[in-house]
């Protein structure tokens, strides 16, 4: 009887264990389940540049020696960015908090509103209202253009015209809809450009994407219209944009972008201004580690599009040569290695940029005289995690 007693307390005891153990795997699957929505991702880089067709200093008069496009434009040993990535990914809903810092970071999150933003990438909460659509809300890089902020996400580590001088980043509510397995689209409405803290104006910029991706590579259009700045003072932007890439074999890759863009004029009797450019990146893989590409890029503004001026009247700074209209377009074909070891890659290239127009001085030569091409040399380091 005793024994017996005793075995129905062991029976006992050992089934209240077992249950406590359950609950506590049970609760450390939970836990784990928990931590695996959050991801932590991002990237460090730097540079080495330095002109070959020039001095690798400005002359007198502060003539800039290196392309007018973002990022890599500093001579010598420079600094890129820390990037870091904090998101969450719910079964419904979600954040993205991507911080940046360093010189290509101030560069990239530049507001025209305050400082306190200095810092933020991209800040934003998303729903997935239904199996097909998601709406985001908060601060997002933009959806126009071939490249972006990230150097892990660009082949080149130069940037081209056309992204330079594109929108960067939003700040609004955008709605994406996936129609097929093949098709997409997005509607957005956002604030004026670089506005990503708040909107002091009483306007606003419509967004719209239409998408095809597939095994073999993905192809998207994409528009932007509104005003950008002051009611009456300013008339709309308008904006076409595309951007494809596809993989023509196992070893070659082809991307293209192109894009337009029109602001009308102040004055009644006054033309529009703007820009618009085509750029072709093609890619060879000739090993596991190693791939090169080239950009080769076509860039025109009008009717001083992308010009501004000194209180005098001046031209302060132009991207490319002009001519008395405002007219004037850049050729750059940059060459581009990327070896990989591991997570780190590195991106040597060579780069030449050809204005059509030298009615301005844009670029200088070796004996400081003014000229209308540059040659310059990069090499990037880049680390992903």
């Amino acid at each position: 009887m005793k024994a017996k007693t005793i075995t129905n307390v062991i029976k006992k005891v050992s089934l209240v264990a077992l249950a406590l153990v359950t609950m506590t795997l049970s609760a450390q699957d939970e836990e784990k389940k928990w931590f695996d929505n959050f991801s932590l991702s991002g990237s460090v880089d730097g540079y080495f540049r330095t002109n070959l067709s020039g001095p690798d200093k400005t002359d007198d008069n502060g003539n800039f020696l290196a392309p007018g496009t973002s990022f890599a434009n500093q001579n010598g040993f420079s600094l890129g960015m820390v990037n870091t990535v904090l998101a969450y990914e719910g079964e419904k809903v979600g954040f993205v908090a991507d911080l940046v810092y360093g010189p290509r970071g101030t560069d990239a999150v530049f507001n025209a509103t305050t400082a306190s933003s200095s810092i933020v990438n991209q800040l934003y909460v998303y729903w997935k209202a239904t199996e097909s659509m998601t709406l985001t809300f908060g601060n997002f890089n933009t959806f126009l253009g071939y490249e972006v902020i990230s150097p892990t996400g660009n082949f080149n580590y130069s940037t081209s015209y056309m992204f330079s001088y594109g929108p960067f980043s939003h700040t609004g509510l955008k709605a994406d809809f996936a129609i097929d397995d093949n098709w997409s689209a997005m509607v957005s409405i956002m604030n004026p450009t670089d506005f990503v803290d708040n909107n002091p104006f009483d306007t606003y910029v419509l967004g719209a994407q239409l998408g095809y991706s597939a095994d073999s590579g993905s192809a998207y259009l994409n528009f932007r219209y509104g005003n950008e700045g002051l009611p009456g003072e300013v008339d709309p932007t308008f904006q076409v944009d595309l951007t494809t890439g596809w993989d023509v074999s196992d070893s070659f890759y082809l991307g293209v972008n192109t894009t337009y863009l029109s602001t009308g004029a102040q004055e009644d009797d006054a033309d529009a201004s703007g820009f618009y450019g085509f750029a072709l990146y093609p890619q060879i893989k000739t090993s596991e580690s190693f791939t090169i590409g080239l950009r080769g890029e076509y860039f025109n503004q009008y009717n001083f599009g992308l010009t501004s001026f000194d209180g005098a009247g001046d031209v302060d700074f132009t991207p490319t040569a002009i001519n008395e209209e405002g007219d004037g377009s850049v050729f750059a074909a940059t060459l581009t290695g990327s070896y990989e070891i591991g997570s780190l890659t590195f991106k040597p290239e060579l780069r030449f940029d050809t204005m059509s127009e030298d009615v301005i001085p844009v670029f200088i030569d070796n004996d400081f005289e003014s000229s209308d091409n540059l040659f310059s040399f990069v090499l990037g380091a880049v680390y992903s995690f």
